[in-house]
């Protein structure tokens, strides 16, 4: 954002100066909130949530920011999960002004209440959801992603048509396919995936492209090409 001339260099400073970067986990004893942001998979978040739950207080709150998996089934890993809650940030985050608080069944008033309060004090407005799939914004964004991607492989239209119809038709500031390339394609089939899962619904299943274009290693602007090519990004 400093490149692109929205951060002065000063406040980049300051903010890398807000950063500690570890290794070990014994270093978040003493911390009051915690909020893992692993790759989006559900044993990979509950081995997290285990580990911490051993280290911290027993006050902390442990936070995921999934994006898909069901909040309830992470807070079981913990040994608190009175305290464990989802805050999932919608990507791209410095510019979204919105957080998606997520309790699971077990998730306490009062973790809950702090978590909105910590939502708010970062400048997000938080919005509640019920523990269910995708929650809200990526139950609604993964399936527009997802047909975009089957209209691309039916060749309806090309990638750069149907996102200039979207941004010049609808007014949205990204198309689909340049979002999936910002969220992560992996990310995105992950979260199809789930969706088909846990629904049995056809109208999630996964565009065979999309899951080609992740065999691939196709992964978007993190790898350098998606539904785009990113030689900057490589």
């Amino acid at each position: 954002m400093a490149m692109q001339g929205r951060l002065l260099c000063s406040d980049v400073d300051e903010m890398k100066s807000r950063v500690q970067v570890t290794s070990s986990l014994k270093d978040f004893e003493s911390v009051d909130f915690v909020l893992e942001a692993v790759n989006e998979n559900l044993a990979a978040k509950e081995r997290v949530f285990r580990d911490l739950s051993r280290v911290v207080s027993p006050e902390s709150i442990l936070a995921s920011n999934t994006s898909s998996i069901s909040v309830t089934k992470l807070a079981a890993s913990s040994s608190r999960p009175e305290n464990a809650i989802g805050m999932h940030f919608v990507i791209p985050v410095v510019l979204s002004k919105i957080a998606e608080i997520v309790p699971g069944l077990p998730t306490s008033r009062d973790t809950l209440s702090k978590t909105v309060a910590l939502a708010k004090s970062m400048g997000k407005v938080p919005i509640v959801a019920t523990d269910s799939p995708g929650f809200i914004a990526f139950r609604l964004l993964t399936p527009y992603i997802n047909e975009a991607a089957q209209m691309v492989q039916d060749r309806v239209a090309t990638v750069e048509d149907i996102d200039q119809l979207m941004r010049l038709g609808l007014s949205v500031p990204k198309g689909p396919l340049e979002m999936a390339d910002i969220v992560g394609l992996d990310t995105c089939l992950a979260i199809m995936k789930q969706l088909y899962g846990e629904f049995a619904d056809p109208k999630y299943r996964p565009a065979q492209l999309l899951s080609r274009y992740v065999d691939a290693g196709w992964l978007g602007r993190k790898t350098g090409r998606g539904f785009y090519v990113y030689p900057q990004w490589k």
